[in-house]
């Protein structure tokens, strides 16, 4: 016999902790050399004990530098899950979010593909039984014809089966009304023929007849030629679509991806909230169908799955979802949209800590395709980038039709004071209102708490309520009467009076709620909706809540970062800013940012239909030039502002921050593995004067659920040395067993 060629497999192991990771070599089984395909799962022996674990064929050789080497068990993929592009993908978060590289392959996959303990994969595939004539269609009508009397059910079976090439075996049963035996002695007798169809579980849509392209106004169609000239190039770019509220950037999206398909190529289109995926979903599909898949953490383990199959069976050829929508499995990529592009929910929280926009340049750069940021209030490094020409840059000045930007009205919350108003609603934002329900228009408030209270303190002691588990006030509930920490949930009684001094307690600070009970106490008549978490789950979705607000026309609707962005009631009419301070001095250097953003884009819902739109922001610095620069809707003028700023501070796009996080149980060893890493970092970053180490210093909240965190922020140019170099710090932090129960992660750009 003639032996075959070694055939090794390098594979990245479920089991292999952040400081082991690479690829392990493990030999294939002949048995296994046609299945062991790169991008395949299998399953394995790692370790000393031999234990089984997962793990994903990244590449096949046929030699290898290491002896000894053990054998897979088992392919666990019919075919190769994730392809070259996604390979690369893989390695590519795991250099530069500092995670392994099976953690980057476990986000980029659907959950019900993974398996359970015992073997088994969470969601199958879906079948249904078809049944097919077996014979031609003349001679079953013959034999219809000629059993009629005899067999009503069974020619009742055979003429429908003429009719249709193929049906469901339920569906004819149910339309001829004949049992299972009559259709059981059709199969025996080999006039029909049963097998097994795959069907997809669909998310719901709104589809009908397939609307045409929306028309574009002389502005967009100038833009969307110039964006268009850049995805036909077929080279890797990126450009900014600067959009006042209101201008119709979606409508420039449809025509861009309609351009994509005719070219025979896909798209990808990344929204930040789930709230807007309905929205975005039902305008796409009344454009290209059947062609759009969506994919959200919304959707059912069973939906995500079978759209991932869809996109990756090439069913589905454009894209709509939120941030992890980015690893879906499009070929031939013609363009990767991402709305909203300034939102930080494009940055996940938890391991691996991607930016979806890194990861979208990534794939363009691979795919050689445009990647296009649009936005009313671009990020800060984005429009400084189209500034210095690393992207390109179009602009749409005018909102669509030529409809006017809101006016907008800034109100003196201390003035309201002094007048004897202390309540979260002015007079002139009250008469306002007012106006709005008798001319039947609706009206939209913001304000970014949920919750009745900040928190409820003693007038002669001052105790307040603190969760015992987090450094942080209990936020009271007014539907429940619960105090709730809105970090780890910890939830609790509010008690009639102080428990350190039985003195009278207060509340201070607003929610939602309690917004929304001064609302009822001003309009007694008028129904109010509010959305926030707390309404959201039990409604079941965002969706369902802006489909009452609509059809039912709810004269005001108040809700936190949810109303602000992407929405469009055109029967809106009124925005008010309960308070524009709330996120302006968060002391965080992209606080100014944030709050510009948030203040835009909620004024922007009003006025989007054939009515001119008001706003009300309510604030305590009436003066603060970030909130002036929001209510004149002009971001160029905060940009120049801000970029100023950020120059002195040497803070982004001038410099980059990386950071290591450490947490732990126990408080002083977190503060001594600190202080070790410090050292560490002042030691190696000597005599480099462009490299700026910050810390360590503890989070805003330094205790969550019962552990402390602390940080070191390192501020330079983004590098492979300096992202190494945290690398190897991560990994000793790991292996060092005096720090045993303290834990070190590496993160870039962090948000919180």
């Amino acid at each position: 016999t003639i032996s075959m060629p070694m055939r090794v497999a390098k594979i990245a192991v479920s089991a292999a902790t952040y400081s082991i990771d690479r690829p392990f070599d493990y030999l294939v089984p002949d048995k296994l050399r046609d299945a062991a395909l790169p991008g395949t799962r299998v399953s394995l022996p790692f370790g000393k004990g031999n234990r089984r674990c997962e793990g994903v064929i990244l590449s096949v050789a046929d030699k290898s530098e290491r002896e000894n080497l053990k054998c897979i068990d088992s392919v666990l993929d019919p075919a190769p899950v994730l392809d070259e592009e996604l390979i690369k993908l893989a390695f590519f978060i795991r250099d530069r979010f500092f995670c392994t590289v099976y953690d980057a392959v476990k986000a980029m996959l659907p959950a019900g593909l993974w398996f359970t303990d015992d073997g088994k994969r969470r969601v199958n595939d879906k079948t249904v039984e078809m049944v097919r004539l077996a014979i031609l269609s003349e001679d079953a009508a013959a034999i219809a014809e000629s059993r009629r009397l005899r067999s009503p059910k069974q020619a009742a079976l055979l003429e429908m089966l003429c009719a249709f090439e193929a049906l469901p075996s339920r569906d004819l049963l149910t339309y001829t009304g004949a049992s299972r035996q009559s259709f059981s002695a059709l199969i025996k007798a080999g006039l029909a023929e049963t097998y097994e169809r795959e069907v997809y579980r669909r998310p719901e849509l709104h589809l009908g007849d397939t609307e045409p392209m929306p028309e574009l106004s002389e502005e967009q169609s100038e833009v969307f030629k110039g964006i268009d000239v850049l995805a036909a190039s077929g080279k890797a770019g990126a450009a900014l679509l600067l959009g006042v509220t209101g201008s119709g950037k979606t409508s420039v999206y449809i025509h861009l991806i309609d351009s994509c398909l005719r070219r025979g190529k896909t798209a990808l289109l990344l929204v930040p909230e789930i709230a807007l995926t309905p929205q975005m979903l039902r305008t796409f599909s009344s454009h290209f169908g059947d062609d759009v898949a969506v994919m959200h953490s919304s959707l059912s383990p069973a939906e995500r799955y079978d759209e991932w199959k869809r996109v990756k069976n090439g069913k589905a050829r454009v894209v709509i979802g939120t941030r992890s929508a980015v690893f879906a499995p499009l070929r031939d990529l013609g363009a990767v949209i991402i709305d909203e592009e300034q939102e930080e929910t494009y940055k996940s929280e938890n391991n691996p800590r991607y930016d979806a926009r890194d990861v979208a340049k990534f794939r363009c750069a691979q795919n050689n395709c445009l990647l296009l940021l649009g936005s009313a209030t671009p990020d800060v490094c984005t429009r400084y980038n189209a500034r210095i020409g690393r992207y390109a840059f179009f602009t749409l000045k005018n909102r669509y039709n030529d409809m006017r930007l809101p006016e907008v009205k800034i109100v003196d919350m201390k003035r309201e004071l002094r007048r004897g108003n202390d309540s979260d609603i002015s007079g002139f934002l009250r008469d306002e209102l007012q106006q709005n329900i008798e001319r039947g228009e609706q009206s939209i408030l913001f304000i970014n708490r949920r919750g009745a209270h900040k928190l409820i303190s003693c007038g002669d002691c001052g105790y307040t309520y603190r969760c015992p588990r987090c450094s942080v006030s209990l936020t009271y509930h007014s539907a429940n009467k619960r105090l709730m920490c809105h970090y780890c949930g910890y939830v609790q009684r509010v008690d009639s009076a102080c428990p350190e001094c039985g003195g009278e307690l207060c509340f201070v600070g607003t929610g939602t709620q309690n917004v929304e009970q001064q609302l009822h106490e001003l309009f007694p008549d008028t129904p109010v909706m509010r959305v926030d978490t707390d309404t959201v789950a039990p409604a079941g979705s965002h969706e369902k809540l802006f489909e009452r607000f609509r059809n039912e026309n709810i004269p005001i609707m108040v809700g936190t970062q949810m109303v602000t962005k992407g929405l469009n009631f055109p029967n809106v009419t009124l925005v008010g800013v309960i308070s524009a301070d709330q996120s302006l001095y968060a002391g965080d250097y992209r606080a100014g940012e944030r709050t510009f953003s948030l203040i835009t884009q909620v004024v922007g819902r009003s006025g989007r239909g054939d009515k001119p739109g008001r706003a009300v922001i309510q604030t305590f610095t009436p003066e603060n030039e970030t909130i002036r620069y929001a209510a004149d809707q002009d971001y160029e003028s905060f940009f120049e502002s801000e970029i100023e700023l950020r120059r002195l501070q040497n803070a982004p796009p001038f410099k980059n921050i990386f950071s290591l996080t450490v947490t732990g149980v126990d408080e002083e060893q977190v503060e001594k593995c600190c202080a070790y890493l410090s050292e560490w970092l002042r030691n190696i970053c000597s005599g480099k004067p462009e490299i700026d180490i910050l810390g360590p210093a503890p989070l805003p909240v330094v205790r969550v659920n019962n552990r402390y965190r602390y940080r070191i922020n390192v501020c330079c140019e983004s590098n492979a040395w300096i992202r190494r170099a945290l690398s190897e710090m991560v990994i000793e932090c790991g292996r060092d067993k005096k720090f045993r129960g303290v834990t070190v992660y590496a993160d870039n750009a962090p948000t919180d």
